[in-house]
């Protein structure tokens, strides 16, 4: 990911050889959405044997949340069922972490609980107390990153709000495929080798492990206009300067993102 302020100055050269984000503290973060999103593609439904409720789809509806308290994550809706992680408050940059809920269900004792999706390499489900999250927001918008094509599509609804040529990963450092979320948005730097605005999400590099930050992939802009579209990154999507502007202006945290 982007790093942060204080490295910024002396590892600029450095960045601009690279497309991954790395920390960024001290960076600000947009404002986002104010509404849910959330996780894996599913149609919104509600089974009568677990009373689990599918709350998002994450093509039009998408349901998200900041932490509230760094509690367990079981891999069930149950206090006893095992632990696969713990939320966080901030992302590896120490802005505010953002978890996808994907559904909802109340159990026998009147405990609410959500299913999210968590960030990690790869990322994984699981299940928190509703009290452990803060309020959540709804998106509706979705990305989808088209790595042959090297387009970069944005959907509100469904229908097509935004469509750029992009940079990504070169042959042995490939932007990964998959299905991830925007964690966090940066604005206002003054940093040539990632444009006006970068974008943090929860997909990490599959080769670069041991880069600050465990490798996150970014999307932003570029001081080498010439190389987008291609494939000249170690991971990140590129787009121009004017483009990721625009983009930035409608993008919100919690958006999913398909890279195919």
């Amino acid at each position: 990911m982007l790093k942060n302020s204080r490295s910024l100055a002396g590892g600029i050269a450095a960045a601009a050889s690279l497309a991954l984000l790395s920390p960024a503290g001290a960076l600000a973060q947009a404002s986002g959405s104010t509404t849910p999103t959330t996780g894996q593609p599913a149609q919104a439904n509600s089974s009568p044997a677990t009373g689990i409720e599918r709350i998002s789809d994450q093509r039009t509806t998408t349901y998200w949340a900041y932490t509230a308290n760094a509690a367990p994550i079981h891999n069930g809706p149950q206090r006893s069922a095992r632990n696969v992680g713990s939320l966080h408050y901030v992302t590896e940059d120490g802005l505010n972490e953002v978890y996808i809920v994907l559904a909802k269900m109340t159990d026998s004792n009147g405990t609410r609980w959500l299913q999210i999706r968590f960030p990690g390499r790869p990322d994984r489900t699981g299940w928190v107390t509703a009290n452990n999250l803060g309020p959540l927001h709804v998106n509706h918008l979705r990305m989808v990153i088209n790595r042959g094509s090297e387009r970069l599509t944005l959907f509100r609804n469904g229908s097509q709000v935004f469509s750029a040529p992009v940079g990504v990963g070169a042959a042995g450092t490939a932007t990964p495929p998959g299905q991830f979320w925007v964690r966090e948005m940066f604005g206002g730097f003054n940093n040539s080798a990632y444009g006006p605005y970068a974008i943090g999400t929860s997909a990490y590099s599959p080769t670069l492990t041991d880069w600050p930050g465990g490798g996150v992939v970014g999307i932003h802009g570029t001081d080498q206009p010439g190389l987008v579209p291609g494939h000249p990154s170690h991971g990140c999507v590129r787009l121009h300067n004017g483009d990721v502007t625009r983009l930035y202006r409608i993008l919100q945290l919690g958006t999913p993102i398909t890279i195919i």
